[in-house]
Order: C-alpha cells, then sequence, then structure tokens
C-alpha cells in the first residue's frame, strides 16, 4: 500500500492537479487563475522535453531546472526522477561533471526518501533505483533492481514501465558486454513497442541494436538498424541522436576499411551539430576524424580488413595479397631493422631458407609490394618506404605510420554511464 502522504503521479486521476510532469494531456487547458506552481512546472518540463529532442540542450536544461523548482516531494517523486534523469544525460553531453555529480547526489538521496515514504516497492520504484544505480557504475546492483521492474511491471499490468525497463536491461547488459542478452531484451522490447507505439523508445531501441551489431562486427545488420533508428526519429521530428547515428555509420565504414566513406559521415556529424554543447560527441568525432584523416600519417595500415591508406595513393585493398601484407607488417613492425632472406624465409614462409626456392620469391614479392605502396619516384628520388641494403630489407623509420585501432584509441568514456539514448 502507498503511504497516505505520497500521490501516485504514474496515475492520472480525476484532479488535474495529480497529472503527473512528464504525461501530456492536450485536452486540459488551465485558466490563468486555477495554474498552479504544479501547473507551471508541467509546463516547463513539456518545454524542456522539446527543446531536448530538438537539440537545444541549454535551453532543455534550463526549463528542466525550472521544473525541478516546480516539484514538490514526496507527491512528485517520480517526476522528479526523470527530470533529474534529464539534467545528467545533458550534463555528461556537455561534459559537465559538477553538474552531473550535483543531480546525482539528488537522485540518490531520493531513493532514501522514497524507500521511506512506500507502503509497498513497485515497478517503477526498481526502475529508478536502477537507473540510479546505473549511475554510480554499480551495473550489477541496476540489473537486479531492473529484472525485479521487469517482473513486477508484468505483474501490476504496466506497460509502459515494461518498456522503459526492457530498454534499460537491454542497456545494462551492453554496458556488462553481455551483448546476446542485450539482443533478447531488444526483441522483447520490439514486440511490446508493436503494440504501445512509442517512437522514441523505438528509435533508441534501434540505435542500441545498431550498437550492438556494430560491436559483433556484424556491419549490415548494424547499418539496417541506425537506419530504422533515424527514420523513427525523424518521424518524431527528434533530431538529438542525429550525430551519433552519423558516428555509428561512419565506425562502421572505418571498421570495414572504407575510410573515405567513414570519413565523410564524421565530418557530416560535425557540421550538424554545436561543438559548444554536444562536447561529448565533438570530441569523438574530432579523435574519429584524426585517425582516419592525419594528414600527418604517410601510411594508415589496418590488418583486420586488409586494407592499406597511402597518404598519396589512397586505399589499397590487400584481401588476396596475404604475403605481400605479412612482409609488409613485419618490416613495418620494425622501422630500421633488417631483415635479410634467411630471416624472410622463417618469418614470411615458416621454412628454412633456400636460395633456389626463396629468392625469386623474396625479390619478385617484395617488388610487387613496392609497386602497390610506393608514390612514383622522380629521377634520383629515394624509396619511400621499402629500403635495401646489404643487410637486407627494412622500413623507412622516417615514414610517419599508423596501425588501426593500435596506436590510437578513441575515449568514448562517458559521465555517470550515460549518454543521450540512454533510457531515462
Amino acid at each position: 500500500m502507498m503511504n497516505d502522504n505520497l500521490e501516485m503521479n504514474t496515475r492520472t486521476s480525476e484532479a488535474d492537479t495529480s497529472i503527473a510532469f512528464y504525461e501530456f494531456n492536450d485536452q486540459y487547458t488551465p485558466s490563468e487563475e486555477s495554474l498552479t506552481k504544479r501547473e507551471i512546472g508541467r509546463s516547463f518540463y513539456q518545454l524542456g522535453k522539446l527543446h531536448y529532442d530538438k537539440s537545444d540542450l541549454d535551453a532543455a536544461e534550463e526549463n528542466f531546472v525550472k521544473s525541478l523548482e516546480c516539484a514538490e516531494t514526496p507527491r512528485d517523486i517520480f517526476s522528479v526522477f526523470k527530470i533529474l534523469g534529464f539534467l545528467i544525460r545533458i550534463s555528461s553531453e556537455k561534459l559537465d561533471d559538477e553538474s552531473a555529480t550535483k543531480y546525482i547526489i539528488k537522485a540518490e538521496g531520493l531513493v532514501e526518501e522514497l524507500t521511506k515514504v512506500l507502503g509497498s516497492l513497485n515497478s517503477e520504484y526498481f526502475y529508478n533505483v536502477g537507473i540510479v544505480n546505473n549511475y554510480g557504475g554499480h551495473f550489477d546492483q541496476a540489473f537486479e533492481n531492473f529484472q525485479f521492474a521487469y517482473k513486477k511491471s508484468k505483474e501490476e499490468n504496466e506497460p509502459d514501465i515494461l518498456a522503459k525497463t526492457l530498454l534499460a536491461l537491454a542497456n545494462n547488459c551492453y554496458n556488462r558486454k553481455d551483448y546476446t542478452s542485450a539482443l533478447d531484451y531488444l526483441g522483447q522490447l520490439n514486440q511490446l513497442l508493436a503494440i504501445i507505439k512509442k517512437d522514441y523508445l523505438s528509435g533508441a531501441m534501434y540505435l542500441f541494436s545498431a550498437k550492438i551489431y556494430l560491436e559483433l562486427e556484424e556491419f549490415d545488420n548494424s547499418l539496417k538498424f541506425f537506419k530504422l533508428a533515424n527514420e523513427t526519429l525523424q518521424t518524431k521530428k527528434c533530431w538529438n541522436l542525429f550525430g551519433y547515428i552519423l558516428l555509428g555509420k561512419g565506425n562502421i565504414y572505418k571498421n570495414m576499411g572504407d575510410f573515405d566513406r567513414a570519413l565523410d559521415y564524421f565530418n557530416l556529424a560535425a557540421e550538424s551539430i554545436d561543438p559548444t554543447v554536444f562536447k561529448r560527441l565533438s570530441n569523438l568525432l574530432a579523435s574519429e576524424i584524426e585517425d582516419v584523416n592525419d594528414s600527418s600519417v604517410d601510411l594508415y595500415l589496418d590488418r583486420n580488413n586488409r586494407k592499406i591508406k597511402e597518404r598519396a595513393l589512397g586505399t589499397i585493398d590487400f584481401k588476396h595479397r596475404f604475403v605481400l601484407l605479412e612482409i609488409l607488417f613485419l618490416l613495418a613492425k620494425n622501422p630500421g631493422q633488417y631483415f635479410d632472406k634467411e630471416d624472410l624465409a622463417k618469418s614470411i614462409w615458416k621454412d628454412e631458407y633456400n636460395p633456389l626456392i626463396h629468392d625469386k620469391l623474396i625479390y619478385t614479392s617484395v617488388s610487387r609490394l613496392r609497386k602497390l605502396i610506393e608514390p612514383k619516384l622522380a629521377r634520383g628520388e629515394k624509396r619511400k618506404y621499402i629500403i635495401r641494403g646489404k643487410d637486407g630489407y627494412t622500413f623507412n623509420p622516417q615514414a610517419k605510420i599508423r596501425f588501426h585501432m593500435e596506436t590510437k584509441t578513441v575515449d568514448d568514456k562517458t559521465i555517470a554511464n550515460v549518454e543521450l539514448s540512454s533510457p531515462v
């Protein structure tokens, strides 16, 4: 049973003032005289959500803060959780650690308050406790609370809470790298959303699916779900995740070795956002753009996708040139170190050197490799990459090279373990 002094604002009662902040009632038009502090707070919330969807995070934050000031606990406690959730996500995107910490502390305090005033713990309680656990990186505790919310929302016949919980469970499994379970929860959510029709949740579901398939290197599936996410969010006229969708598509093509197309997506994403507000996304994009388009790098080597990008020649496909790729990586990994014929025979062909077998093989292979990666030389100009000396072959130590996903990693750390697409 609910404590007598707590009104459950997850329901809409006959009294207008009991409508939750985040439940929009287009049939309700209050008179100026009857406009209460709570009605004003709900209006600020709706304005905040509108600006949030349209990517105006500064205006969204301003209105959410005003909405928060109008809320009263314990009556509006679940609304306050939701408002704080938006504020924490905005702070995470803006890399505002101080504000995020302030809101997280407030959310943690609400959990203690809610535990005291609730007569029985319902699904929305467990859902919000799980969200707060997530802020602190306590993913196992969060998972337990989401499981309770999952069970109770079914018992209470609360499809909206069940939908949010399924997305939260998928997000939790994603954070714990349990991609199989994450996809299972998203599958359940997909079935539920076919009934209750929540476009924003659908968009977030597709976006999470795309990210999971990207981690699993199932690139066709990932592209399919990024496309679905984009179409769904466009239908809702929600633009705040558009940059992240472009980033995701760019990462797919980067992992496929199509650096030019990846760069197009990264640049398009960078042009579509305000870098002074979308600071986290802007940093991610800047790092990715540098990674695939660093003008100081002469040679970019991607062993996984068997592709090389030479600054003057562009992308070179090594898919059916296994021996040449092995020679290139052996030399490039050891610039300045000479490898004679015996070394090459052992390292590349796993064989003892035999001049009758290996002399011509080595000469032909190195010549073919040079033709592929060396820019055309002017008269008297020295080789740029592979140098031959009396002690064998070596890679020019003056050449600037980068190995894909080895010498450079992108810091995608989030504040409070949330981003704009995280469940609220």
